[in-house]
């Protein structure tokens, strides 16, 4: 009769490290978001997790490009600032350090003038 020795269990990989937004930077841009769907402006959005980014991406329809992408890149805080808006065809709308400041330009949106 042999004796084995027991095995270890395996120990499990450590998960990446993804970049994700925060309670608080998602309060801030779904009120963004709650406003501009209550204009009928927005109708779905998608959240996205990367090792080096987080995208909140704004549809006008389910099955379109988004409109718009609200990035969180934290190796950007110290020189252009962590957050940034882009625009559709991939331009740079707003970037910045403070979020509330960088949504700005998509509340511009919502402001229209008033026919009489």
């Amino acid at each position: 009769m042999t004796v084995l020795t027991p095995t270890p269990f395996p120990t499990p990989s450590p998960l990446p490290e993804r970049v994700s937004f925060d309670r608080r930077e998602l309060g801030v841009i779904l009120s963004v978001y709650g406003r501009m769907v209550a204009a009928g402006e927005w109708r779905d959005y998608g959240i996205a997790a990367m090792p080096d980014l987080a995208v909140f991406s704004i549809f006008r329809r389910t099955a379109e490009h988004p409109l718009y992408r609200v990035e969180k890149r934290p190796k950007l805080r110290a020189r252009q600032g962590m957050y940034a808006v882009i625009g559709e065809g991939g331009q740079v709308l707003r970037r910045g350090h403070e979020l509330d400041v960088v949504l700005r330009v998509l509340e511009r949106k919502l402001i229209r003038p008033v026919n009489d």
